[in-house]
């Protein structure tokens, strides 16, 4: 019987999501190692918040580590914002890796919604 994270569309959407990721950080310049860590950790912090918070039986719990997935999510998209500027990364690579990450989002905001209002 699967955990209730892994039958969430958003937790299988950031696991996706990681794997966009490391292959960005394996192509990222020499010098970029504290960008390509932080991407890695924030990423990681999606899946592991949606996850916990799927495992939380408080509503107000599970609001929580939503929201905080969420913010991570917004890091992931700050520091590509920080890859295109320094020209790390192609816009084409941000903008598909962008897309990706406001999907994420929007999914997060609808599920603590839905928990808000129950």
């Amino acid at each position: 019987m699967p955990f209730d994270h892994e039958r969430l569309d958003v937790y299988q959407t950031a696991l996706d999501f990681v794997v966009v990721a490391e292959e960005l950080i394996q192509q990222l310049p020499r010098g970029r190692s504290h960008l390509a860590d932080q991407l890695h950790r924030a990423t990681t912090s999606v899946v592991l918040n949606i996850a916990e918070g799927a495992g939380k039986f408080s509503p107000s719990d599970k609001r929580r580590f939503y929201l905080i997935a969420r913010g991570s999510t917004t890091e992931c998209a700050a520091i590509l914002d920080v890859l295109l500027r320094l020209e790390a990364i192609t816009a084409d690579v941000h903008a598909d890796a962008k897309a990706k990450l406001a999907r994420i989002a929007s999914m997060l905001i609808k599920l603590a919604k839905s928990i808000e209002t129950r």
